[in-house]
């Protein structure tokens, strides 16, 4: 009995250790994604300033490069684009402007609305002009309610090895 609950042990670490592995490997790769070329620093929250701001594919930005971003956008960048997927409200039209324009705009509002969050390497551009069309609702700052909060990714290594103390708790009490 012993020998099992031994086993069982070193198989839960096994996994915490792996899942903070995953996790930092993941947080290396997001810090490294995308170089964002600014020629000042961040203004701060531009939303606030003028009246609400949303973020939207620069129109001259090549194909390649908008495609590039909107990838990161929808991976590292963790922003919704569910809306954007096929049948979603957004995906019509169907063109990388439309798609980079609702992924890079739910990034910006959900990662400060500041100057910086609206770059993607010089692929996007603020606009004051709302871009939603039809269904397709374009969210503000006040309006985000669909993406996880990035806190709840930071908190889950920590979820990790609190679940191993209370399996390691329980196995002593229990022998």
């Amino acid at each position: 009995m012993t020998n099992k609950i031994s086993l069982f042990l070193f198989l839960v670490f096994i996994e915490c250790y792996l899942a903070t592995a995953r996790e930092i490997v993941v947080q290396q790769k997001s810090d490294a994604a995308i170089p964002v070329t600014t020629m000042s620093p961040p203004e701060g929250n531009t939303t606030f300033i003028d009246g609400t701001t949303w973020c939207v594919a620069r129109p001259g930005a090549s194909q390649n490069d908008l495609q590039n971003a909107l990838d990161w956008a929808c991976g590292l960048g963790m922003a919704n684009c569910k809306a954007i997927q096929q049948g979603g409200p957004c995906f019509q039209p169907d063109t990388l402007v439309s798609h980079a324009s609702y992924a890079f705009n739910s990034y910006y509002q959900t990662n400060g609305n500041s100057d910086i969050a609206c770059n993607f390497g010089g692929t996007a551009a603020l606009t004051k002009r709302d871009p939603s069309y039809g269904k397709c609702a374009y969210s503000t700052s006040g309006s985000l309610v669909a993406s996880a909060p990035p806190m709840l990714k930071r908190n889950s290594q920590s979820l990790v090895w609190s679940k191993l103390v209370v399996v390691l708790l329980v196995s002593y009490f229990w022998m």
